[in-house]
């Protein structure tokens, strides 16, 4: 089994801003593969598989920057290895819409996978990163809490669609292989 993680805070005043893509996309496998998500103590998680391959998809539910307290519980009770998870987030020092899927490493400076790394004491899993550029007249903290721009939304689509199937791809395919495919500038996702 595979766990699925989203990164995001949860509560409607978060909804759809440019830290919870993470959420978002969870959200989008979900419903594509009629996933049911069920409110648990730390996060809201569903079991179902993608292309035959079990997994459980994660919301966590403590807040951004406390992230690592609910996948180290996934992990714990699912048993799950760390190199048999992903974890979706926001990254601000890429193009919005551009997606990128990464091999182990550290934060970035990004308080959610920070705290993961903290929580399972080790940098080695799969990332996949979504852009949602970055604004310097804006401070940082407030810049990902804000809503993206009308003229922003339709290459944030094409985004949370491509990073559901660059999930299935290294599910099927490894990752290896869906880093060659999905870490170009674009990717057509029609015929995968």
């Amino acid at each position: 089994m595979w766990a699925i993680v989203g990164l995001g805070n949860p509560g409607p005043r978060y909804s759809k801003t440019r830290h919870n893509i993470g959420f978002m996309v969870i959200e989008a496998i979900a419903e594509k593969h009629k996933i049911e998500l069920l409110e648990k103590k730390l996060y809201l998680s569903g079991r179902g598989d993608i292309e035959g391959t079990p997994v459980v998809l994660i919301k966590p539910l403590t807040f951004m920057n406390l992230s690592g307290r609910a996948v180290k519980d996934v992990l714990k009770r699912f048993n799950i290895p760390n190199e048999k998870f992903i974890v979706i987030h926001d990254d601000m020092d890429m193009e919005t819409g551009k997606i990128k899927i990464k091999n182990k490493g550290r934060g970035g400076g990004h308080k959610g996978v920070e705290s993961i790394i903290s929580s399972i004491g080790g940098e080695d899993f799969i990332r996949v990163k979504i852009g949602i550029g970055r604004d310097p007249s804006i401070p940082s903290e407030d810049y990902v809490l804000s809503k993206f721009k009308r003229v922003e939304m339709s290459s944030i689509k094409e985004a949370i669609e491509t990073v559901g199937v660059a999930v299935a791809g290294i599910l099927a395919q490894g990752i290896e292989r869906a880093m060659n495919r999905f870490n170009k500038r674009s990717v057509d996702v029609r015929g995968i």
